[in-house]
């Protein structure tokens, strides 16, 4: 059946719209403070073959995910083996998983007695067991410490709740009546694909559902060919850095990666990637083509529907036994902030091609905290999941945005009053980072300044970041933007430094301060105009000292701009070449920070001062 452009736009943004009612559904259904408020899943609509056939607006390293999920389910339980009413649920990395916390649901859906397509969601669960609180230890040597691990299995049969598997499941995980609310979330989720495609069937019949899921597909592959047609043939390479493995927090790890541009297509192969780590920046088998479909698909352009069809022409080589490709049981548990560094070093590969459409480097991690205890005042036992972001980087034609999730996270920042009514936490700042976003003619975004204090008890805090050695490099002549520090305030007025894994205990009154990396910088800093620095000194976001030290602004006693000192200044001040900057090497822009106020926040300054650290470099 030959299917018109009119139709083909019809239901692909029918079938998109049931992928977000889905996610609608999951949100307004959860438990979880991680899922309602913080928005960490995901949901999408496969074939009957286990193909993408439209997503929901969420998260891009959950997205490619169902991929390898969607195998493992039908290798399982054939399609000719379903039955309706059948819910299929698994969390095991190393068979069709991401990390342990990440649970994905199945739901087939059935016309005429046919399976047509397969109703996917992942939720993120605040705790599935494991040796640490959120099921994500920072210092965990194998799988099993991670949590409770679900190979492929039947949630229910025949419209028949697995009792004795939910049974299991409930006694190994820190909060049972969360974990159980999220997951019949999760089911709702799928139930709403099972019904939306029924009416949609109704309405327009099973021979022509058939028939538009193929051109779909192939629809998106012609437009991405089309795409990848218009940049150069040839093979550019990059490499970027991940702070350490959690178990051996003085070794580098290494992102490899070499990018082909062919009339086939392009290859993308990670050779030279550091070997499989003891600690759990692992990732688990197939993860890797979450951010190498996000890196291209955003390369290329959102007119390009986000189906199979358009990751036809891309292959991935990724080389066994390395942190892209272990071999069970290694832990994965991080392995978030090691994707986000795949996509810093994809655009960095393609960054010399394609310069109107690679931005500066984002912040690269997340401040990812869970804590975990007994409330003093309920004496029943919580997990809290804090987690916050930085800047992204700038463009070629603007400053990048302030505190926003970006490449492969989607999640939402969790509002202050929200974490505070559920759990025995006050936030005591969430505010801009003065300083944090890569100077440039385009200035990064800016990260964050956040305070979380534990009001009473006792918790352990799972903490986990990155780039706090390395920062985002700018474009361009642009600046690299701040590296992540976080701070632990004690009661008795002492202060540590955290590493960006670590796993560690908190008393009643004692804070967390994260200050989130920024965005890098593209362009000169000196092709900034004076006016643009001096309403960012005005807004708070770049310092006087700043604006004179890598601006070239002079901002008088009075508060206003010295046109003439600053034409002046700029005249002394050298140019700095288009080359990336990593920020790695001579001299580097640093964050120092000063000392805390009566609210626990931080003042920060800004000085210039070559790199002290000694740490290994990346195997």
């Amino acid at each position: 059946m030959k299917i018109d452009p009119v139709t083909l736009e019809v239901f692909r943004n029918r079938l998109d719209a049931i992928a977000q009612e889905m996610q609608n559904t999951l949100l307004k259904s959860a438990y979880s403070i991680m899922l309602k408020e913080g928005g960490d899943c995901s949901c999408a609509l496969f074939s009957a073959a286990g193909e993408t056939i439209a997503q929901a607006v969420s998260n891009p390293i959950h997205l490619a995910a169902f991929l390898p999920a969607a195998q493992h389910v039908l290798a399982r339980f054939p399609a000719a083996t379903m039955r309706e009413g059948d819910v299929f649920v698994l969390n095991d990395p190393y068979n069709g998983g991401t990390h342990v916390p990440d649970v994905i649901v199945m739901v087939p859906v059935f016309a005429e007695g046919v399976l047509i397509a397969i109703g996917c969601s992942l939720g993120h669960h605040q705790d599935m067991g494991g040796m640490a609180p959120g099921s994500m230890p920072a210092n965990a040597t194998e799988l099993l410490q991670e949590g409770f691990v679900i190979p492929p299995t039947r949630l229910y049969a025949q419209g028949v709740l697995n009792e004795t598997l939910v049974e299991i499941l409930r006694r190994n995980v820190r909060v049972p009546d969360m974990v159980y609310g999220d997951l019949m979330a999760q089911v709702a989720a799928g139930k709403t694909a099972a019904l939306r495609l029924g009416h949609l069937i109704d309405r327009h019949g099973l021979e022509l559902f058939a028939a538009v899921v193929p051109a779909l597909l192939d629809h998106a592959e012609r437009l991405t060919r089309a795409e990848l047609a218009r940049i150069p043939p040839g093979t550019y390479t990059f490499e970027d850095i991940i702070d350490s493995d959690g178990i051996d927090l003085d070794r580098q790890l290494r992102i490899a990666v070499t990018v082909t541009v062919s009339a086939a297509g392009m290859h993308v192969d990670f050779a030279g990637t550091s070997p499989q780590a003891k600690g759990p920046a692992n990732c688990p088998p197939g993860a890797v083509l979450a951010p190498v479909y996000y890196a291209v698909h955003a390369l290329l352009g959102a007119a390009i529907p986000g189906n199979s069809g358009a990751f036809r022409p891309i292959t991935v080589s990724v080389p066994e036994r390395s942190i892209l490709s272990p071999v069970a049981p290694a832990p994965v548990g991080i392995r978030y902030h090691t994707l986000k560094r795949v996509v810093d070093a994809l655009m960095g590969a393609l960054s010399p091609v394609l310069p109107r459409r690679v931005p500066a480097a984002p912040h690269g991690s997340d401040l990812c905290m869970s804590w975990g205890g007994l409330d003093a005042d309920t004496g029943r036992a919580f997990v809290y999941m804090e987690c916050t972001t930085g800047g992204t980087g700038a463009t070629w034609h603007s400053d990048g945005v302030d505190h926003m999730a970006c490449d492969i996270g989607n999640s939402r920042n969790i509002p202050a009053e929200a974490a505070e009514i559920d759990f025995p936490v006050r936030i005591w700042a969430n505010r801009l980072r003065i300083d944090s976003g890569g100077a440039g003619e385009f200035r990064g975004g800016l990260g964050v300044e956040r305070v979380v204090e534990l009001r009473r008890g006792e918790v352990t805090v799972s903490h986990r970041s990155d780039r706090h050695f390395t920062p985002p490099w700018g474009l361009g002549g642009g600046w690299p933007g701040a590296r992540w520090t976080t701070l632990v305030e004690r009661a008795d007025g002492s202060r540590d430094t955290v590493p960006g894994r670590l796993i560690f205990r908190l008393s009643a009154g004692e804070r967390v301060v994260g200050l989130t990396g920024g965005g890098g910088g593209h362009g000169d800093p000196l092709d900034r105009p004076p006016s643009a620095v001096f309403d960012d000194v005005s807004d708070g976001k770049v310092s006087v000292q700043a604006a004179r030290k890598l601006y070239g602004v002079v901002i008088g006693a009075d508060a206003r701009l010295d046109a003439a000192a600053t034409a002046s200044l700029r005249a002394t001040m050298a140019r700095r070449g288009p080359a990336i900057d990593r920020g790695m090497r001579g001299w580097a822009l640093e964050i120092t920070n000063g000392e805390s106020d009566d609210r626990g926040a931080i003042a920060s300054g800004v000085t210039l001062s070559a790199p002290t650290s000694s740490r290994k470099a990346a195997p």
